[in-house]
């Protein structure tokens, strides 16, 4: 049986690392809202670029591309951050957790020190898109390298131990954050800051008129919430796998 636990203390720092933008705000976006509410600082890395992120084979990458940058920085606002958002640039789809990239990782942990590193759980069997992989592995890694000192010493920041690594979709979740109906409009308000990703992976399948779909949108989150809250008795929560020993 598993034994769960539940709501880390609030963070002064956290730095959720995803593979591509809108990655954070389903992984973990309403546990980044509550926090923020409170007083966090919340900090996206996010590792590729986001140019697969259209079904139109006709699209201007470069166009999309800073659309994607756009649009996560006010996702990131959304939740109740400033805005602050590293991407990492790797081209969508080709991401690999290489020495150079895990370095980027490492440098971003050390310069903004977070309590907390939220991330893809790169155990999760049968996962079929590489980047997730790949920015898993680049978290859990990024955490090793950046907390002793003779990795990367040519890093201007000094080393750093998070607290905690919550890896959300995970394999084998034990851990929930409990969200509310303030922290789940944030996260589904956030999401919406991704306007270019209603065709693809936000709107998609769903009937009706654009504000009937949006509101189906809303109903499915709530009840992605309330699948994850109902793994440990809760009415809303995001699941993770908790790492404490790092």
């Amino acid at each position: 049986m598993t034994e769960w636990s539940r709501d880390l203390p609030r963070p002064d720092r956290a730095l959720a690392i995803a593979a591509h933008p809108d990655d954070v705000e389903f992984g973990c976006g309403a546990t980044l809202a509550r926090w923020a509410q409170a007083g966090t600082a919340i900090v996206h890395v996010i590792c590729t670029d986001g140019s697969k992120g259209t079904w139109d084979p006709h699209a201007n990458i470069a166009e999309l591309v800073e659309r994607r940058r756009q649009e996560q920085r006010q996702a990131s606002i959304a939740l109740g951050g400033n805005g602050t958002v590293e991407m990492l640039g790797a081209v969508d789809g080709e991401l690999e957790a290489t020495l150079d990239v895990r370095r980027l990782v490492a440098g971003a942990i050390r310069r903004h020190r977070p309590d907390v590193v939220l991330g893809h759980d790169p155990w999760r069997r049968y996962r079929l898109h590489p980047d997730h992989r790949a920015a898993g592995w680049l978290a859990v890694d990024g955490i090793v390298a950046a907390r002793d000192p003779h990795f990367f010493p040519e890093l201007v920041d000094p080393p750093h131990r998070p607290r905690s690594l919550l890896l959300f979709e995970a394999d084998e979740p034990d851990h929930l954050e409990i969200a509310d109906g303030a922290s789940l409009a944030l996260r589904c308000a956030a999401l919406e800051c991704h306007r270019s990703q209603f065709e693809t992976t936000h709107l998609q399948h769903l009937d009706g008129t654009f504000d009937e779909q949006l509101a189906t949108f809303r109903v499915r989150e709530r009840d992605e919430l309330a699948g994850m809250g109902a793994l440990d008795g809760a009415p809303l929560a995001e699941a993770f796998k908790l790492i404490s020993e790092l």
